[in-house]
């Protein structure tokens, strides 16, 4: 949101057909001051395609893990 990181994008479930996608807010806003699309804290989607049409098709950074 204007270049601000405000959302995650999280992948649940072990096996294909039962993976989930949530985006969640990152901090917790009051209700009403969600930013959109957002109508609560977490929604949750069967793909990842669904939850970044939803979101406008925002750039994907993936996470980096250091050892």
């Amino acid at each position: 949101m204007g270049g601000e990181i405000i959302a995650s994008i999280v992948r649940s479930g072990a096996r294909t057909d039962q993976v989930t996608w949530t985006a969640e807010l990152l901090n917790d806003p009051a209700p009403g001051q969600w930013p959109l699309p957002f109508t609560q804290v977490e929604h949750t989607f069967k793909t990842l395609e669904e939850v970044c049409a939803w979101l406008g098709n925002p750039e994907i950074k993936p996470l980096r893990r250091t050892e």
